[in-house]
């Protein structure tokens, strides 16, 4: 039996396999971002593997992350577990109360949210709940809110989330012709004099004994990456510098300034462990990584928006007593 996807019995549970018929609000979109929001809260990890694994399957015939979905495709979704917006815990109510006011935008189409550092946009790898599934207990009428785009946990400034497939797919278009611009502001170890430096650097992800997910320059492997850094104001021992992302790998500035041999201060990751704890004294207590402003056509109506995340009474604090 099939059952169209925006039934409200489109939840997978751990004992069913559904198969799902594919209606106009869903073709063109590929079927990796076509089942992460079928699954909502099942991690992106766990998608790519039923996906390799062939347990999803297209009009019986497996399938790739990439395909794009035709009208009348039956999609044959096994059961897995899923995480549902309410079970956000009723411990979360201060999370949740910080994520409503930090809210900077919303329209018929797409909430833009300030994210504050150290909250993950999504559950998944031992972290129960993120900003996406806060978001949907915050509206528990909006039965389509999707993140358009990522920010590693520790990063701060602006978010898109958005409230229609349709409006999703634009952004997702948008973000692959790299018609999105993307500025953050990051303090780099060192100084750094130049007007301009361009890092054009291919990034590879891979995962370390431990398990933990990383990023390495990769000239054979890896995938292009570009970034370019504008500093802007130059300390004893460390340079405020605006960033602007030309493509979106994961952890791609704090990889980049890695190989510039500048790494950006705060980040336990890939920075300076000793450098980050003697910035500990100016007040810096989390990566100093935030972005700050977006530029983008809205999909709905056109309007050119440029939406500006202020900077939180931390990092305000660290370049005060900086300067």
């Amino acid at each position: 039996m099939s059952v169209n996807p925006k039934s409200e019995q489109t939840k997978a549970t751990s004992n069913k396999v559904h198969h799902v018929e594919i209606d106009e609000s869903n073709v063109g979109q590929r079927i990796d971002n076509f089942l992460m929001t079928y699954l909502k809260g099942v991690p992106k990890t766990h998608i790519y593997r039923i996906i390799r694994k062939g347990e999803v399957r297209v009009n019986k015939g497996r399938t790739k992350p990439v395909y794009k979905l035709a009208i009348g495709d039956i999609v044959r979704v096994p059961p897995v577990r899923v995480r549902d917006a309410k079970n956000v815990p009723d411990g979360a109510e201060g999370d949740l109360l910080r994520l409503k006011n930090a809210i900077m935008y919303e329209d018929k189409a797409i909430i833009i949210v300030n994210k504050p550092s150290g909250m993950a946009v999504h559950g998944g790898s031992g972290i129960s709940y993120g900003v996406i599934e806060a978001m949907r207990k915050l509206y528990p009428n909006e039965k389509r809110l999707e993140l358009v785009h990522r920010l590693d946990r520790d990063t701060s400034g602006c978010l898109i989330i958005s409230k229609k497939i349709s409006v999703l797919r634009a952004f997702h278009e948008m973000l692959r012709s790299n018609q999105m611009e993307k500025t953050y502001v990051t303090l780099l170890k060192g100084q750094l004099e130049s007007k301009e430096i361009k890092v054009e650097a291919p990034l590879r992800k891979f995962v370390t004994k431990s398990g933990e997910r990383m990023v390495c320059v990769d000239k054979n492997e890896g995938k292009s990456a570009t970034t370019l850094f504008y500093p802007k104001q130059v300390f004893s021992q460390v340079t405020l510098a605006d960033v602007k992302l030309i493509t979106g790998r994961t952890h791609q500035i704090r990889v980049h300034s890695l190989h510039l041999h500048h790494p950006i201060v705060g980040d336990d990751k890939y920075g300076d462990p000793k450098f980050n704890e003697a910035m500990k004294k100016v007040g810096l207590k989390r990566l100093f990584l935030h972005a700050r402003s977006l530029r983008f056509e809205h999909p709905q109506t056109g309007e050119i928006m440029n939406p500006v995340a202020p900077l939180d009474q931390q990092l305000k604090k660290v370049i005060s007593n900086l300067g």
